[in-house]
């Protein structure tokens, strides 16, 4: 039984007259992108009118016929933006789907666009020019957020908050300091954009389908109408290249991955155990069954959504990994990746952003409670017995065991008498008290990057100067 579409639906095909049935209509659905693909479309019209005016430019139509097609392909801008303009499955791809309603609109002259391009290299280009536009997006929204941050640390220099480490409480630090560890991280996302950006912005146009064109092109010309920094220096290499949408996912996921650690961690700090945090009730929800109770779902949902952006990452390094030069079907595999963790970082910075600023209030009280009640004063005790001459070691070992007798007794460190000190080590005086309140154990770790208040000041001056720079 022939399964095929009537003959004269093989018109509706981009390619040559060589094929005698169209396609499966199951088989023309599996091999359509137009769902998700159309939204390059912006991004396909403004290659398009470059590369229309690459052709008047070297002679290969004229001028009259360059402004036909820029001015269709402006019209379909306008009809997409405006609605009219939405192609269905039999169009296949944003780009016969533009290159159609081309034709509709200014005649023989729209089949003359596609003159020394393939769809290889322009959906290349495509792709390079939405990506680097939403790179500048993201490092904009990532801004915003370290503006939050700073503006958080500013309020909260002097206020305390414990330090862990293995989830452990471990030294105390300025909750200023804690907050500029995320600034600095997303410091290093918004800088890893821009080196990734270098890569993105390269123009394969003119690659052909794999091995250029016969066609006296100006590839230079097209790049500088498009803002490129350069060409591909390689046909092959031109089009089938997703080096840099790997690296855009992988500096993506690292994105993902600093702010699901800041969820985790407000998590914690809004559980009951900790209740470091209140969360406001713009950005939280409640159980449908237990009326108690307050869930911190921005910081869940980004904890999960992380996962999704590192899948696209393995999944386009998967993808590459077995093709062989140059183009292959496999690459449309490429762009719902991309969309979809550009969308989820977005989102994610944007519900973050919103989360910090307005959705959750420090409890001071609580905080100052925290480091008041456990031993992660303890290495400060060390440090005033080696300020003393005594050996750090052997004071580390001296320390370890007031600890251990202390919490034998239900004592901590401050509880100790001065007596009960100087049988420990003759070498403590009043001074210990001091020492060992949390303020000042916060305050004397004054080593540049510390949590020393004076440091968290010069720290945050800084790191209000990059933002002027950036």
């Amino acid at each position: 039984m022939n399964t095929h579409l009537p003959k004269s639906a093989a018109t509706n095909q981009t390619w040559s007259q060589r094929f005698e049935t169209a396609l499966h209509p199951a088989i023309a659905r599996f091999n359509a992108s137009i769902g998700f693909d159309i939204e390059l479309i912006e991004y396909d019209l403004t290659g398009s009118i470059a590369h229309a005016q690459m052709l008047a430019h070297t002679g290969i139509i004229t001028q009259e016929e360059a402004q036909q097609l820029v001015s269709g392909l402006e019209q379909i801008r306008q009809e997409y933006r405006n609605g009219q303009f939405t192609p269905g499955i039999e169009a296949e791809d944003v780009h016969f789907a533009v290159e159609r309603r081309l034709t509709e609109i200014v005649g023989d002259a729209g089949k003359k666009l596609h003159t020394a391009r393939s769809r290889n290299d322009q959906v290349g280009t495509d792709i390079r020019l939405y990506l680097r536009h939403r790179i500048q997006e993201i490092q904009a929204q990532i801004e915003q957020m370290q503006t939050v941050l700073l503006d958080l640390a500013e309020q909260n220099i002097e206020t305390l908050i414990p330090g862990y480490t293995h989830l452990q409480r471990a030294q105390p630090l300025s909750l200023a300091h804690h907050l500029l560890a995320y600034f600095e991280m997303l410091q290093r996302d918004k800088e890893r954009l821009g080196d990734v950006y270098k890569r993105v912005n390269i123009s394969p146009l003119g690659s052909g389908a794999l091995a250029g064109t016969t066609f006296p092109i100006d590839r230079h010309y097209t790049a500088k109408l498009l803002e490129f920094d350069g060409v591909y220096a390689n046909s092959l290499d031109g089009v089938s290249d997703r080096d840099f949408a790997i690296e855009f996912l992988a500096a993506a996921s690292i994105i993902m991955v600093h702010l699901s650690r800041l969820s985790e961690e407000v998590i914690l700090w809004a559980s009951e155990e900790f209740s470091f945090v209140k969360l406001k009730d713009s950005c939280a929800t409640g159980s449908s069954i237990m009326p108690q109770k307050k869930n911190p779902d921005v910081p869940e949902l980004v904890r999960g959504k992380t996962g999704r952006v590192c899948g696209h990452l393995q999944a386009l390094l998967v993808l590459m990994k077995g093709l062989p030069l140059a183009y292959n079907k496999d690459l449309q595999e490429d762009k719902e990746a991309l969309f979809d963790a550009v969308r989820t970082v977005r989102a994610s910075l944007e519900a973050m952003t919103i989360l910090f600023a307005e959705g959750l209030e420090f409890r001071t009280p609580r905080l100052a409670q925290a480091v008041a009640e456990d031993f992660s004063n303890a290495t400060d005790v060390a440090d005033y017995l080696a300020t003393k001459g005594v050996p750090f070691r052997e004071a580390y070992n001296l320390v370890g065991k007031v600890v251990k007798t202390c919490i034998a007794t239900g004592k901590l460190l401050k509880d100790l008498t001065l007596a009960e000190w100087q049988e420990l080590h003759p070498a403590f005086d009043t001074d210990i008290y001091q020492a060992i309140a949390p303020h000042q154990v916060v305050a004397a770790r004054n080593s540049y990057g510390g949590t020393g208040f004076e440091q968290v000041r010069k720290a945050l001056a800084t790191a209000r100067e990059k933002m002027q720079q950036s």
